[in-house]
């Protein structure tokens, strides 16, 4: 009999929500970089293993808006976690509860939603014996099902959460393929590979104000060549000058990381170019978020 589980994966910012998404997988489909707020709608990761299937949806991370794209990112959140089977509430090991992962909590208990903690970045953790004290910090707040500490960059504990994630499931058909990884077009995942690599090389607050949007991407006829052209988008036309950099260099930089990483995920040739273009304002505009598929 088959088995699914719908799991919304939730916590603050920068708590490793997507890299715990990626190695769950075993492959690259949510960006990651040290910023917070590096993912801005809902990613569908796909894990198929024998009879079950784990349905996940990463989330951008909760905070308290302070833009329109920011009301957005928090109406995904919310909707995210109403109407699955259970969530996956991520944290750090060390530090004050926040006041946001307490309101995280409350929405679990109100809404009587299974879940499970992973406290991530254990191998950051230089006292180890901290550790038990955060378990015992979470789980007087809330009855978790269950409570792994992990590391999602050496793999820690993965297995085991992934076991007592698979123990949520019911029976119940599969929704996707076996071999589906996620549900985000590829134009959407190519996009994004390119905002990451503006998130990792351009500094402070400039690549939060950038969105990246695909406006062709074409297979050539007897050949493994795939064309792709993209759009990034900035508020203003100083920020145009920084991301395009003397010469053209930092432009240049991005662009060929991105290239790199979409010849491994796409398996084959990429011939990408890439332009940039200014919006000013666009993240307190709702038509221009409509317009690049933030909402």
């Amino acid at each position: 009999m088959t088995k699914t589980a719908f799991i919304s994966i939730i916590g603050c910012p920068n708590v490793g929500k997507s890299s715990i998404l990626n190695r769950l997988l075993g492959q690259k489909v949510a960006i990651v970089s040290h910023r917070p707020q590096t993912t801005r709608t809902k990613i569908v990761g796909i894990l198929t293993k024998g009879e079950t299937q784990l349905v996940f949806t990463d989330t951008p991370g909760f905070h308290r808006p302070r833009t329109k794209l920011g009301e957005v990112m928090m109406k995904n959140v919310e909707e995210s976690i109403s109407g699955v089977d259970a969530c996956l509430m991520v944290v750090e090991p060390q530090g004050e509860i926040r006041s946001a992962e307490k309101e995280m909590i409350g929405i679990l208990k109100a809404d009587k939603i299974p879940a499970i903690l992973a406290i991530n970045k254990i191998d950051l953790l230089k006292q180890k014996e901290l550790l038990a004290e955060r378990i015992a910090e979470f789980n007087a707040l809330h009855d978790f099902s269950a409570t792994i500490p992990v590391s999602a960059i050496n793999g820690d504990n993965m297995e085991a959460l992934e076991k007592e994630l698979s123990a949520l499931a019911k029976p119940s058909p599969h929704f996707f393929p076996e071999d589906a990884l996620t549900d985000q077009p590829e134009r959407v995942l190519a996009g994004e590979i390119i905002r990451e690599k503006l998130l990792r090389n351009l500094d402070k607050e400039i690549p939060h104000g950038t969105a990246v949007v695909v406006e062709k991407m074409r297979e050539r006829e007897d050949s493994d060549l795939m064309d792709i052209d993209a759009v990034i988008y900035c508020e203003k036309e100083s920020h145009k000058g920084i991301i395009i950099g003397k010469n053209g260099s930092m432009l240049k930089k991005v662009s060929t990381q991105a290239r790199e990483d979409m010849e491994y995920f796409f398996q084959c040739r990429i011939n990408l170019r890439c332009w940039v273009k200014v919006k000013d304002g666009w993240r307190n505009k709702s038509g221009l978020i409509h317009q690049f598929e933030l909402d």
